[in-house]
């Protein structure tokens, strides 16, 4: 199964493992999953540390490719067609790194794993 990671996921995941529920821990761990990370993460990540809103999170941005390799997760480019289902959803969750990933997971048809229940707005599967 392929499962896609929000970047707060993501974060916890690399920097904070003892943040995640035991749902995503497993989702993360199964060796039978293929673990996506989106592009928009690792744009959300290094906007966030330059803007200093992510405070210990410095050598994850500056690492990022290695820490994804190292970890085995699998990288997701955004597609102009996951861009225009972006910005067509309607929501009123308005992060526009949130909407990409929902989109990317809804065109893959797969999970995101992630915290933010906000996500349902946009009708993904959500594991947390």
């Amino acid at each position: 199964m392929k499962v896609l990671l929000d970047t707060c996921t993501l974060i916890w995941a690399t920097l904070s493992p003892s943040e995640l529920s035991l749902a995503a821990r497993d989702a993360i761990a199964d060796e039978g999953n293929v673990v996506l990370v989106s592009a928009a993460s690792a744009w959300e990540i290094a906007t966030k540390v330059r803007a200093g809103k992510l405070p210990g999170a410095e050598a994850l941005e500056r690492n990022y490719l290695d820490v994804m390799e190292d970890a085995g997760y699998t990288l997701l480019d955004i597609d102009a067609e996951s861009a225009l289902r972006a910005g067509r959803m309607v929501a009123e969750h308005r992060d526009p790194f949130d909407r990409m990933i929902a989109a990317q997971a809804l065109g893959l048809d797969i999970p995101v794993v992630s915290p933010d229940s906000l996500m349902d707005q946009f009708g993904v599967r959500r594991v947390w």
